[in-house]
């Protein structure tokens, strides 16, 4: 028996939560210590909401740390 994989194309991603219609959000992978990821997850479901929710606040408020600096220099 060959392995045969699904020609590109519809049906071929792997189902899963979709954003809501009208968003451009797309996947991100970082690497990170596993403490922090515990941490990131159990925080998440005690403010009830996604880590990735988390993870784009801050880094929207990275972002706009670093863009304020960048004006001043």
């Amino acid at each position: 028996m060959t392995d045969q994989k699904r020609p590109p194309g519809k049906g071929s991603k792997k189902p899963g939560r979709k954003p809501a219609e009208g968003i451009d959000k797309r996947k991100f992978l970082a690497t990170m210590e596993a403490e922090v990821i515990k941490a990131l997850k159990l925080a998440a479901i005690q403010k009830n909401t996604s880590a990735s929710e988390i993870l784009e606040e801050a880094a929207e408020e990275w972002l706009e740390r670093w863009k304020s600096k960048a004006k001043k220099t």
